[in-house]
């Protein structure tokens, strides 16, 4: 099969100062498409600001002969998005590509956390990435093609202690890129959910340094060009890390008719049969619970 490339095509990686997002950028720039190289340059919490980092990368794409320009305006900015987002289409006249991977970490226990915390986290990553789609939306309906790539996480999929702002954060986008799947279906306007695992500023402190080499961001960036090429699918969940990919899939068991008027008790006692696995499926879209539901009353 032929290679995967984005000749023509124009790009928007948030976050792609240094680790995951550099890597995007830059493969995804080696493989042909101009990129937009956005950075706000804080620190790991969100703190400072400085384009620094993103011209560096947008300069290394060029030293190789790629073409990319940098923009350091903030995900939550919907002012500053705007205007990268026309910086791109005066340049190029188009934008095919969003990969959102722009992030902040703010850890703390529940107890611990103040809500501004929870706040500002939920802010960059969630509320910043549907800014960051809106800006494009329009502009991938118009012209009938579009690939957006969000980043949820494990910690959003399963928990993490200590992660209440970003698990909420990140498995919001999961919610996020189920409805836009659906809403991007008739103008080829793809949308997938990256969940990585990497050695990254974010993750610096989880993994010890025997294993680190393995979960490199150069890891994790196939997944992600293969969710923003012409062949992606839509509406999945990636998991990827240290070269091993898997499917994330949200389920639901067929579940037991207890009849209108149930109680708690019938519930308690039914609960096994509640939870057995042998039937269930992984529905494409909202509406097929209730068909599920009609169908169980039904039968």
């Amino acid at each position: 099969m032929a290679d995967i490339r984005f000749d023509g095509r124009v790009a928007i990686v948030t976050g792609a100062a240094r680790g995951l997002g550099r890597e995007y950028a830059l493969e995804l720039a080696r493989r042909g498409a101009r990129v937009v190289v956005n950075d706000f340059g804080g620190a790991r919490d969100g703190v400072g600001g400085s384009s620094e980092g993103a011209q560096a990368v947008a300069d290394e794409i060029a030293a190789f002969g790629g073409e990319a320009i940098a923009h350091g305006t903030s995900v939550t900015d919907p002012a500053g998005v705007a205007d990268m987002v026309a910086q791109a289409m005066a340049k190029w006249g188009r934008v095919d590509v969003l990969i959102a991977n722009a992030g902040v970490l703010r850890d703390k226990s529940f107890a611990k956390m103040e809500i501004d915390d929870f706040r500002f986290v939920l802010d960059v990553h969630l509320t910043g990435t549907a800014i960051c789609a809106k800006a494009v939306w329009e502009i991938m309906r118009a012209q009938n093609y579009g690939r957006i790539v969000v980043t949820t996480s494990s910690s959003g999929l399963y928990g993490n202690f200590g992660q209440s702002n970003y698990g909420a954060a990140k498995m919001g986008l999961v919610g996020f890129m189920q409805t836009l799947k659906l809403e991007g279906q008739k103008n080829d306007v793809r949308v997938n959910a990256i969940a990585p695992v990497a050695a990254t500023r974010m993750t610096e402190d989880i993994f010890p340094p025997e294993i680190l080499g393995k979960f490199g961001p150069a890891e994790v960036m196939p997944g992600v060009l293969y969710l923003a090429s012409e062949e992606a699918p839509t509406g999945v969940i990636l998991s990827a890390g240290a070269g091993v990919f898997a499917l994330t899939r949200l389920v639901e068991t067929t579940g037991v008719n207890l009849g209108t008027g149930a109680t708690p008790e019938m519930v308690r006692d039914a609960w096994e049969k509640i939870g057995d696995r042998s039937g269930e499926v992984a529905p494409q879209a909202g509406l097929e619970q209730s068909q599920k539901i009609l169908a169980l009353l039904a039968g």
